[in-house]
């Protein structure tokens, strides 16, 4: 590992100079990610800003009815937060089945939306990567990719963003607020991670030097009958294979709303929006389940050994959809 500088920032406006002041350096919230990455040397700062005192660890209300969520809160402390429970439920399942207990203690929310790919050829220095060193190709496309992406890929890069509360997330609109030398700012989630295209090393839409402050989500009654669904290789501890983030409102068997996203498929949170406009308006039934699922993943372009996924997210949506809507009508 190279050796470092470390500074605790005391406010956020010090972060952010302490950050412009040096164009190696990164912040630091818990980890758990950036430290695993500086011990493969996938990651070299001279310098870790360490963000954990700042004032960001709320969270609270918005004037609108929706909920603000500090970037230091703790994975933790998100889930297991009543309101996030009560009105997101799919949020604090997401954020369960991500990791341990230990490190869920340490991870932050800023971090998990910034946390970088899994992909075994991203962490092995020895194997070309276009998104760790870009121009050197990308080894997935004819290595090992049983789980990497099907959607949004391109032939620069083939991996997946590992995150499932990010999922959650994106099926329900919310926005990250950041802060500049320049002054703050907001991107929804939408926008905020990048399209691969030929620069998979560009990752996010954040400006240089930009301190994640806070992720809040806007107002939304169809978020409180929500599920949140991952498929693993593994009982636990594990990166999903394929995952879905999914609410739904229906009344008199019409599907009057529904949210959709899904993980481990693409480079970032994938909004199933073909497939919500499919679904609104018509029958909340699992043909009609199946029907959406179908023109969403028409898109999906599967290597040779990733396939499955298509498969798999097609009877996600429609297994987690039936349950809401059975729920519904009890």
């Amino acid at each position: 590992m190279r050796e470092f500088g470390y500074r605790r920032a005391v406010d956020v406006p010090g972060a952010v100079a302490l950050l412009g002041a040096d164009p190696e350096a990164r912040f630091l919230g818990g980890g758990t990610n950036l430290v695993d990455l500086m011990k493969s040397g996938v990651e070299r700062p001279a310098l870790l800003v360490d963000v954990t005192e700042l004032p960001l660890d709320r969270i609270e209300e918005t004037e609108d009815g929706g909920l603000r969520i500090g970037a230091t809160v703790t994975n933790s402390d998100l889930a297991a937060h009543p309101e996030v429970r009560r009105r997101y439920p799919a949020l604090a399942q997401a954020v369960l089945a991500g990791a341990s207990g230990q490190l869920r203690n340490m991870a932050t929310v800023g971090g998990n939306l910034l946390q970088r790919t899994r992909c075994g050829y991203f962490t092995d220095l020895a194997a070309p990567c276009n998104k760790r060193a870009p121009g050197s190709g990308c080894a997935a496309v004819e290595g090992v990719h049983h789980n990497h992406a099907i959607l949004g890929a391109s032939a620069h890069c083939v991996a997946v963003h590992p995150s499932d509360m990010g999922v959650a997330l994106a099926a329900f609109d919310a926005v990250v607020s950041y802060e500049t030398a320049d002054g703050p700012g907001e991107l929804a989630l939408d926008a905020f991670y990048l399209p691969v295209g030929d620069t998979p090393h560009r990752e996010t839409a954040l400006p240089p030097g930009a301190l994640i402050t806070a992720v809040t989500l806007p107002p939304a009654p169809v978020a409180a009958r929500s599920r949140y669904r991952k498929v693993r290789e593994r009982a636990s501890y594990a990166f999903a294979i394929g995952s879905i983030a999914a609410a739904l409102d229906v009344r008199d068997g019409v599907v009057h709303e529904v949210r959709l996203a899904f993980g481990a498929v693409a480079s970032r949170p994938w909004r199933a929006r073909t497939a919500e406009r499919a679904l609104t308006g018509g029958p909340a039934s699992a043909e009609a389940f199946a029907a959406a699922a179908d023109a969403e993943l028409a898109a999906a372009e599967a290597l040779p050994h990733n396939g499955y996924k298509v498969t798999l997210m097609r009877n996600l949506v429609v297994a987690v959809l039936t349950e809401l809507a059975e729920e519904a009508a009890r």
